[in-house]
């Protein structure tokens, strides 16, 4: 059998105002710890649980940037940026606005909310916004994170 070849999408192939909604992830204490041990970020509220258990969130929580981290990777599982991505250009205006807890199941909600071509004509970039949502339809994370695509080659 030959390999499933993804479709490729191109900076002519996105329009302001497309809408996508990426599979979702359950985050359990294997990627807290995991994460943990990764970063070195070994503070309480994210590794014990009865430091976390008397806090203001009643529970242990995920890292902040463990959620954009696995917002990242949900990204890639809808294959429509990944034929012509060229860099991501950054992180703009990222709010917190809520907690991932230990056994919340997210997701991530992108807008294309802008797209210019670069000056020379073979390149543009996406301005995508992602919402990062739990199981009970909740922004617990925003921001956007510009993109530097290809355009479809002639």
């Amino acid at each position: 059998m030959g390999k499933v070849q993804k479709p490729a999408f191109y900076f002519e192939d996105f329009e302001v105002g497309d809408t996508f909604t990426t599979p979702s992830r359950t985050i359990g204490l294997a990627e807290i710890s995991t994460f943990a041990g990764l970063s070195g970020d070994y503070n309480p509220i994210h590794t014990d649980a009865q430091f976390a258990a008397d806090s203001s969130f009643g529970q242990r929580i995920a890292h902040g940037v463990l959620g954009m981290s696995v917002l990242t990777g949900l990204i890639t599982r809808l294959g429509v940026f990944e034929a012509s991505t060229i860099a991501l250009l950054g992180i703009e205006d990222w709010r917190f606005r809520g907690p991932v807890f230990d056994g919340d199941t997210i997701r991530v909600e992108v807008l294309i909310e802008d797209k210019k071509l670069t000056s020379d004509g073979e390149r543009g970039v996406l301005r995508r916004r992602y919402q990062l949502m739990n199981q009970r339809d909740e922004v617990v994370q925003e921001g956007v994170m510009p993109l530097l695509v290809k355009c479809r080659p002639e």
